[in-house]
């Protein structure tokens, strides 16, 4: 599982000239699944995101998290960001998990951010999606459950 997040002031998904998700403060999270991702990556991933101290406290130190500052989390299903890039022109997303095994993975990735206490927000997956955000900071992290960066 890959992560790419970034605080921000608010967040929005468009989807076909509607809104369908949006959130104030918090975090946007870009996730991508792969064929081996399990409940567990589920979970590392999640508490991962919740619990990085990335926000400022009083003294202006990045070291509050997500459920410290009661933020919130726009969640976005994004399988391109196991694009493999390393030979020729077009990406290779054979790195990526077919629909059929990501979307139940993405749900429950939802869920268990949801059960957790952190106010949600999503996309569609499989979907055309316009994304909106103020980036806060800015500050953008990546995360990837192999540990390969």
């Amino acid at each position: 599982m890959r992560a790419v997040i970034q605080r921000s002031h608010q967040a929005s998904v468009t989807v076909e000239g509607t809104i369908i998700g949006a959130i104030s403060s918090g975090l946007v999270v870009f996730l991508g699944i792969q064929e081996q991702d399990n409940e567990q990556t589920i979970k590392w991933m999640a508490d991962k995101i919740i619990h990085l101290r990335i926000f400022e406290d009083g003294d202006g130190k990045m070291n509050r998290s997500l459920a410290e500052t009661g933020g919130e989390m726009l969640i976005v299903s994004q399988f391109t960001l196991y694009g493999d890039c390393r030979k020729g022109r077009r990406p290779g997303y054979s790195g990526a998990a077919r629909p059929e095994t990501a979307e139940p993975l993405y749900e429950k990735f939802v869920r268990y951010i949801e059960n957790q206490g952190i106010v949600t927000a999503t996309g569609k997956f499989q979907a055309s999606m316009q994304v909106q955000l103020i980036n806060d900071g800015p500050v953008t992290l990546l995360i990837d459950s192999d540990k390969t960066f």
